[in-house]
């Protein structure tokens, strides 16, 4: 029974939608408003999922609290105004998603984007209606990699924890996992390596997130076979 999967959460940034563009203009738009100097893409793609303070440390490391709160200000206020139309959602999305459901399984997101963001993307993509919970950045007082949002959207979906599986691309994702005692499973769409999720108990690392449904299907009907006919 232990493997047997009711509820599947997602991240949402480099899960099922690409939000870069907007990300990397609204943090260096910060930076420059603060009179600091831009930072290199690549550096900043790689702290997508963290929280903002958490991005202020990797990306400055000014040990300033004021500054690091006009950073988000002026991060949030940039953002407000970019970045839902600059977020991609991956094509694997909408058919993995009508899979997941035609199986029973209910959806959830946890993501350190506000879920104001969330909700607006999937309107706009013609995709609320797949998902039973969202919890977002403003929804929680600590943010991923602390297991509070993504124990909150289990309880939402009325699942216990050992019949649900976390989808994320990062090790942040998968960190927050395991302090939440739930299973999760890796998707290749991000900047993480497979390598960088070796130290990490992972059900199964996904080249695509179309590879999903037939995992859960798999492990379901294993230990649920159907009665002969």
């Amino acid at each position: 029974m232990r493997d047997h999967i009711h509820s599947v959460v997602f991240d949402f940034d480099y899960t099922l939608a690409d939000s870069s563009p907007g990300i990397v203009a609204s943090v260096n738009y910060a930076l420059r408003q603060l009179g600091l100097p831009e930072a290199d893409p690549r550096d900043i793609c790689a702290t997508i999922g963290l929280s903002l303070p958490l991005v202020w440390e990797r990306l400055v490391g000014l040990q300033s609290r004021s500054l690091s709160e006009r950073f988000i200000s002026l991060f949030v206020s940039h953002a407000d105004e970019v970045m839902v139309d600059q977020v991609i959602v991956y094509p694997a999305v909408p058919p993995t998603l009508r899979s997941l459901r035609n199986q029973g399984i209910s959806l959830g997101i946890v993501s350190t984007k506000f879920r104001c963001r969330i909700e607006a993307v999937l309107k706009r993509e013609n995709l609320s209606h797949w998902f039973n919970t969202i919890v977002g950045g403003e929804d929680v007082r600590s943010h991923k990699p602390d297991p509070e949002g993504l124990l909150a959207a289990v309880s939402h979906l009325k699942t216990a924890v050992k019949h649900c599986l976390y989808v994320g691309d990062s090790v942040t994702d998968a960190e927050t996992a395991r302090r939440a005692g739930i299973r999760f499973a890796g998707v290749l769409s991000g900047v993480t390596l497979r390598e960088q999720f070796q130290e990490y108990s992972t059900s199964r690392i996904l080249e695509s997130l179309l590879k999903l449904p037939g995992f859960i299907s798999h492990l379901n009907n294993r230990h649920h076979p159907r009665e002969p006919s």
